[in-house]
C-alpha cells in the first residue's frame, strides 16, 4: 500500500469533527490530537521551521533548492471534519479493483453507494477505492489533502535534487465550520502564493467560488391558551415558515448547480413563543450576492411592520468572497497548474467552487489560493469514498508544481 494511503487511513482514524457556535478556537480540543501527530511526522521528515501557534496552526517549511528568485509556494489542507456527519470511529474500507456496479458498505445496515445514484461512480472501474462502513462520513474532506501534502513533503525532502523555491505547509482547524483563517498570520507562513488541497474528483482546479453570507433569525411570538388566542396569539413558527415562503422556491440548493446561487436553511427550531432560523446565503455574482441579502431584510422588515416591531430579529454576517478578483494578478497560478496536470495525463476541469474554502478568505487576506483536487467525493456523509489511484497521482501533481514554478513565476 502507497504511503499516501497509508498515512490517510491512519489520519482518517482520528476524529476532528469541528463544532458550531463554540467561542474557543479550535472549536473542539481532539482536532490537536491529529495536529500533535502531523507535528511529530513533519519533524520525522526532515521538514523545518515546524510549529503549531496557540491558536492550533501546523506549519512547517521546505527550504529553496535553487538559487533563482522563485515565489515562496504555499501548499494548505485543514485537519477538521464536517459537523454535518459523525466523524467518531471511521472505519474505512479498501475496495480492490472495483468491478463496477453497486457496494455494499454495510452488509448488516443494507448501506450500499452505486452508479444509479452516482454516475460518476463508473468512472472508476478497475481502480481502488476507499469507502466508508456507511456508519460516518469518511474524511477525506480534507485528510486526503493532509495526506496528499505530507506525502509530498517526504518526497521533495528525499531528493533534494529537484530544483525548487522555498515551499511553506499549513494545517488549518475548523474550515468546515467557517472559521478556518479566523487568525492565521499569512505574514508567519511565509509564501507568496498557495494552492488549498480541498477539491474533489482528480483534475478539479477551482478559482472561482460563492459570496457567502449568514442569516441568523430570531422569532419572538406571543403564546396564550388555545382557546382565547384569537387576535392574541402570535406563534412564531407560523411566522417563521411564512418567512420562508417568502423567497423564491427554486432559489434552493436542491434547485440549483454551476453558478447558480441559492437561499439554505440550514437549521429551524423553537415553539409558539420563540423561534430560530438559520440561512446560508450564495451567489457567485456580487450583484446577485448583494440582492439575495437585500430581499431577506425585506422580508424581514415586512413582517415586523405585519406582526408589531422586535418580532422578527434578523443578524445578516458576511463570511466569504468570491476569490477570482485576488486570483487574476496572479493567474500564472492557473495555467501553471493546468500545464503540470496536462503533462501528467490528467485532465484539468476548471469549475466554481459552490462552496468556499479556507483560500477563498486567504486571497483577501493577501495570500492568492486556487484550489486543487483530493480525489474525493461525497463529502459530509456515509456515501463517502477516494480513488488511490487519484490520490497518488495528486501527490505526484504537487511535485511537478514546486518544480514547474521557478520557470512558470517570471
Amino acid at each position: 500500500m502507497s504511503t499516501v494511503i497509508e498515512r490517510f487511513l491512519r489520519y482518517v482514524s482520528i476524529d476532528t469533527q469541528s463544532m458550531e457556535d463554540q467561542e474557543c478556537y479550535p472549536s473542539t480540543e481532539k482536532q490537536q490530537n491529529l495536529a500533535r501527530l502531523l507535528i511529530e511526522e513533519l519533524q520525522a521528515i526532515g521538514a523545518s521551521q515546524v510549529r503549531q501557534d496557540h491558536y492550533g496552526y501546523v506549519l512547517a517549511e521546505i527550504p529553496a533548492t535553487t538559487d533563482k528568485e522563485v515565489p515562496a509556494l504555499g501548499f494548505l489542507s485543514h485537519m477538521d471534519t464536517s459537523p454535518a456527519c459523525s466523524g467518531a470511529q471511521v472505519k474505512a474500507q479498501v475496495i480492490k479493483n472495483y468491478e463496477g456496479g453497486s457496494i455494499v458498505l454495510n452488509a448488516e445496515t443494507g448501506e450500499t453507494i452505486s452508479p444509479v445514484q452516482y454516475p460518476e461512480l463508473s468512472d472508476y472501474a478497475g481502480q481502488d477505492l476507499i469507502t466508508t462502513d456507511g456508519t460516518t462520513l469518511l474524511g477525506a474532506d480534507d485528510k486526503a489533502g493532509v495526506a496528499e501534502i505530507m506525502t509530498f513533503a517526504e518526497y521533495l525532502i528525499a531528493h533534494p535534487e529537484l530544483p525548487h523555491g522555498k515551499i511553506c505547509i499549513a494545517f488549518t482547524p475548523d474550515e468546515e465550520v467557517g472559521r478556518g483563517t479566523d487568525f492565521f498570520d499569512v505574514k508567519a507562513f511565509g509564501a507568496d502564493v498557495a494552492y488549498t488541497v480541498d477539491g474533489g474528483a482528480i483534475g478539479e482546479l477551482e478559482y472561482e467560488n460563492f459570496n457567502a453570507a449568514s442569516a441568523k433569525i430570531t422569532i419572538h411570538g406571543v403564546s396564550i391558551h388555545t382557546g382565547s388566542a384569537r387576535g392574541v396569539m402570535k406563534n412564531a413558527l407560523l411566522i417563521g415558515m411564512e418567512l420562508h415562503q417568502m423567497l423564491p422556491v427554486f432559489e434552493n440548493p436542491a434547485c440549483t448547480d454551476g453558478y447558480e446561487g441559492f437561499y439554505h436553511l440550514d437549521h429551524m427550531d423553537g415553539s409558539v413563543e420563540l423561534a430560530h432560523m438559520k440561512y446560508i446565503i450564495r451567489d457567485h455574482d456580487w450583484k446577485k450576492f448583494e440582492e439575495k441579502k437585500r430581499l431577506m431584510e425585506q422580508v424581514a422588515s415586512y413582517l415586523n411592520q405585519k406582526y408589531g416591531d422586535g418580532c422578527v430579529e434578523l443578524e445578516l454576517t458576511d463570511s466569504y468572497y468570491n476569490m477570482l478578483e485576488k486570483i487574476k494578478p496572479q493567474f500564472y497560478l492557473i495555467d501553471l497548474a493546468k500545464d503540470a496536470m496536462n503533462e501528467l495525463g490528467i485532465e484539468p476541469k476548471v469549475c466554481p467552487i459552490r462552496g468556499g474554502t479556507d483560500g477563498a478568505r486567504l486571497s483577501y487576506k493577501g495570500l492568492p489560493c486556487p484550489n486543487l483536487c483530493t480525489g474525493g467525493h461525497n463529502f459530509h456523509g456515509r456515501h463517502e469514498y477516494i480513488c488511490i489511484q487519484s490520490m497518488e497521482k495528486i501527490v505526484e501533481l504537487l511535485v511537478k508544481l514546486a518544480v514547474k514554478l521557478p520557470d512558470a513565476a517570471k
